[in-house]
């Protein structure tokens, strides 16, 4: 299939991409076929049933929720997150769903909505089933969806919505690979960014890709001004507290302090980044960069292009996120952006490498220099595990996606210092991320049973109090 930047780039609500974006995009899927086919108002009951890493995690990544929005007719990218809690408070006191947002049914969520801890489906680990009778018990429709990362969503037949999307050779400039990409930046003499706005145009317009592009800025440049000015605990029972708005307030308050400590650059970098995934964590909307668990580095390292380094300007944000686009490419169609399927370094560094490529093009790197930073990013994000403490997008994660950003930072500049010419491709690190996904054991992959991961309720053996 052809991937388009804004397959990569979505607007969508906290807390991840793979459990809360993924299954409400797969609920509403499922219900506009029976919508489809005129059987809405024969629906009299629905069961929904999460299984593997979504029943696991489930709760702490507000699946269940996601679910009862999807079911409803509701849009990740437009749901109103500040009604939410009020929508999902009334489906659970009046026992009553109103399926898209037309037709009324009882709803028992204990019977109708399950969660699956220990159980799988075949394909992919964030497998769901959703299931609709009648008044009589009759199976009006069924159909098993998988969420397999950055919002991503396949039906059984691995077609989504029964759309079947455009193939590579409709691009300009198809690619598969890093290698395949550079020898095409050759060959036209053309930066990546160049070849990816001419693909893009099999889909849109330039002047609607530079629109939908700077679109996307402007939600995440709102996302780190709401982390920046949102006090408060986060949500899910770990008593998190958001700590953005008091580092925007220090930083803020002694600007003359950078005189002195140059690396004060790295505090903002950390702030956004911060600010990005306090909002992710409590439910509000960001992007999709290429992950909701992984949405604070790319925002982050593009707020620092355009607050820290002299020209930047629109033109260079375009370029950005198209790099980073393209990148994001060559791990989703090689390996995965899943960390229920590899890991949280399918997520966080694809993320950190997509940011190195990105900011190393608009910094003036060559196509050489900028495959050589995506590949550092990668590199150095090998093995990282998806434990999150809880089941809830809050620790590590939060401050893994500042760290990410850092080194993403670090990378670009590396790159920039040579010329182009290393040992590892990044092909070879995408390889070595997917094999390395496939041996890690699964209570290292998003099922809060290992690593860093605990349940709240229960002593927390992994973390050493002080």
């Amino acid at each position: 299939m052809a991937i388009s930047v804004f397959d990569l780039f979505k607007i969508g609500i906290g807390p991840s991409s793979s459990h809360t974006v993924g299954p409400m995009r797969a609920a509403r899927q499922f219900m506009q076929r029976i919508e489809r086919a005129g059987m809405l108002a024969q629906v009299a009951s629905i069961k929904a049933e999460l299984y593997g890493s979504l029943g696991a995690t489930g709760k702490g990544h507000g699946s269940d929720i996601a679910v009862l929005l999807g079911l409803m007719g509701e849009e990740p990218q437009l749901v109103d997150t500040d009604a939410v809690p009020a929508l999902i408070a009334a489906v659970r006191s009046s026992k009553r769903l109103r399926l898209m947002g037309a037709h009324e049914i009882a709803f028992e969520e204990p019977q109708h909505l399950v969660l699956h801890k220990r159980k799988s489906l075949p394909y992919h680990p964030n497998g769901m089933i959703f299931a609709a009778f009648a008044a009589d018990g009759s199976e009006i429709e069924r159909r098993a969806y998988y969420s397999v990362g950055g919002g991503f969503v396949v039906d059984e037949h691995a077609v989504e919505g029964g759309f079947t999307p455009p193939t590579a050779e409709v691009l300009t400039h198809p690619f598969n690979t890093g290698a395949q990409l550079l020898a095409l930046c050759e060959r036209e003499g053309k930066s990546i960014s160049q070849l990816m706005l001419e693909n893009e145009l099999a889909w849109r317009s330039e002047a609607e890709v530079r629109e939908k592009l700077l679109g996307i800025w402007a939600v995440m440049r709102a996302c780190v001004q709401r982390g920046c000015k949102t006090e408060g605990i986060l949500p899910g029972g770990m008593k998190v507290r958001r700590r953005a708005a008091d580092l925007f307030q220090q930083l803020s308050s002694k600007p003359e302090a950078a005189l002195r400590d140059p690396l004060t650059v790295l505090d903002w970098v950390n702030l956004y980044a911060l600010a990005v995934n306090e909002e992710n964590a409590g439910g509000g909307r960001v992007v999709t960069a290429p992950t909701n668990g992984a949405a604070g580095i790319v925002p982050a390292v593009l707020h620092y292009y355009a607050n820290f380094v002299p020209g930047a300007n629109e033109d260079g944000i375009v370029r950005f996120l198209l790099t980073a686009g393209a990148i994001g490419i060559l791990f989703k169609t090689n390996a995965s952006i899943s960390g229920a399927e590899v890991g949280c370094q399918g997520e966080v560094g694809s993320a950190c490498s997509m940011a190195a490529g990105a900011l190393c093009e608009v910094l003036g790197g060559t196509p050489e220099q900028v495959e050589n930073a995506a590949e550092i990013g990668m590199e150095h994000n090998l093995g990282l595990t998806c434990d999150p403490v809880g089941g809830l997008v809050q620790v590590p994660c939060i401050e893994r996606n500042a760290m990410a950003s850092i080194k993403a930072i670090n990378a670009a500049r590396m790159a920039l210092r040579g010329d182009g010419k290393h040992f590892i491709s990044l092909d070879r690190v995408i390889r070595t991320m997917r094999d390395t996904g496939r041996d890690m054991h699964i209570k290292y992959k998003e099922t809060a049973r290992g690593g860093l991961a605990i349940d709240i309720v229960e002593v927390p053996v992994n973390v050493v109090e002080c």
